[in-house]
């Protein structure tokens, strides 16, 4: 063997062992989670919540059309002060987002890392719609108008102050992608995380949508029901019910490398096993009733696994529940259980998917299958519905999620 031939193999075995940016370095586990939901601030009160089927909805009173009443989903908490720190000037939406990563980070015991290779991912809907409704009475008053308002309206202000917060100077990336950013802030980290660019990826979703813009907006839509009481509106999987019920909420994950995560001793709460996305391309309002982009995503996230259960995103919108129900027979039939948490907490928008995969590791973590409240199954019969609680191991959940604009994100959770 020449001298050219043993350097040539030298160095192709240096960059096989070698770290490299776009090397793929195994599966992706959670380490830490902190959620701020309607009248749950941490783990243990969401964990009473979905395993009791407690019912966190509350009235907001005169916000709809003619000083109308809508159900809904308030955290009463404003959390102007986090780690001693006076966040007054944030808006509502970018403080829930901080105090969840403060919860997630804690969770992992996340220390001594390079603040440059921790990024920080927030998914948002709406973003600081209320406080920009409060504020655009002044739009033309030049001296009433807030030093903050500029970046009340950058929804990037949401993930640059986690960053903040945290201490992090990494990527930092906001993802308006409707009801899927959550989850699809998930998908980005896990591909950071696969291609080396991070270490640590915080990603979440984050909304505040409780105001005026909101419920007008989704009452003309005939998607919000006005002076209903609670438990006859945003009932998943009935035929009986109209609407959904708008809530508040920020759930926040830790993700890291499975090696990495191991190396420091760190608490594994469960893995990344598949997850995908995919947009129908339809025009504004519309959307793929035939379920076939959503039952796409879910074949590619389960990739032929059988899930112990479906922790659905199904709200009490007939279309987006028909869709949910269609996927569900096609792929898993009368032999996979499916439960939405709607009922519970509401539907956070862009805070949503994330808050789901949060019920999904306290299912896997404590063995349970949380109920779906309120619903008689009217119309979905042939469904496998969970009505009460149900006491078993799971291993493996898979999570929904799609809303306006069009993206459809499925994600399979497993037990680590």
């Amino acid at each position: 063997m020449g001298a050219l031939q043993i350097v040539i193999i030298i160095k192709k075995m240096n960059l096989k062992n070698k770290r490299n940016p776009g090397d793929c370095m195994g599966d992706i586990v959670i380490t830490g989670y902190g959620i701020k939901a309607p009248d749950i601030d941490d783990k243990e009160g969401f964990k009473e919540t979905l395993e009791k089927g407690i019912c966190k909805l509350d009235l907001l009173k005169g916000i709809g059309p003619n000083d109308s009443d809508i159900v809904a989903g308030i955290i009463p908490r404003e959390f102007l002060t986090i780690k001693e720190r006076n966040y007054k000037r944030y808006s509502k939406v970018s403080r829930l987002a901080m105090a969840a990563s403060d919860d997630a980070i804690e969770m992992a015991e996340v220390s001594g890392k390079d603040p440059s290779r921790m990024s920080v991912i927030i998914g948002t809907a709406v973003g600081s719609i209320k406080e920009i409704e409060k504020y655009s009475v002044w739009a033309t008053d030049f001296k009433k108008y807030p030093l903050h308002g500029v970046a009340i309206v950058d929804s990037h202000t949401i993930s640059s102050s986690v960053a903040s917060h945290l201490g992090t100077n990494g990527h930092v990336f906001t993802l308006t992608t409707g009801c899927t950013a959550g989850s699809d802030a998930i998908l980005l980290g896990k591909l950071l995380l696969e291609q080396n660019q991070t270490d640590i990826c915080i990603v979440g979703g984050a909304d505040a949508p409780l105001g005026q813009w909101s419920t007008f907006g989704f009452n003309k839509l005939r998607q919000v029901e006005i002076n209903t009481e609670i438990g006859q509106t945003g009932v998943p999987f009935s035929s009986e019910h109209k609407g959904f019920v708008m809530a508040e909420g920020a759930g926040v994950l830790i993700m890291e490398r499975e090696e990495d995560a191991i190396a420091r001793g760190a608490t594994i709460y469960g893995k990344i096993e598949g997850i995908s996305s995919n947009n129908e391309g339809s025009q504004m309002f519309h959307k793929d009733t035939s379920g076939n982009m959503m039952l796409s995503a879910m074949k590619q996230a389960v990739n032929n696994q059988v899930p112990d259960y479906v922790n659905s995103q199904a709200l009490g919108l007939h279309v987006n529940d028909q869709i949910e129900c269609f996927v569900h027979q096609h792929l898993f039939g009368e032999s996979v259980p499916i439960s939405s948490i709607k009922g519970s907490i509401g539907h956070s928008f862009g805070a949503m998917g994330v808050i789901q995969v949060i019920s999904a590791l306290i299912s896997m973590e404590y063995n349970f299958i949380p109920p779906t409240l309120f619903t008689k199954g009217t119309g979905f019969e042939s469904l496998p519905i969970v009505y009460e609680t149900i006491y078993q191991p799971v291993n493996r959940v898979a999570v929904t999620s799609h809303g306006l604009g069009g993206n459809n994100t499925c994600i399979l959770i497993n037990k680590f």
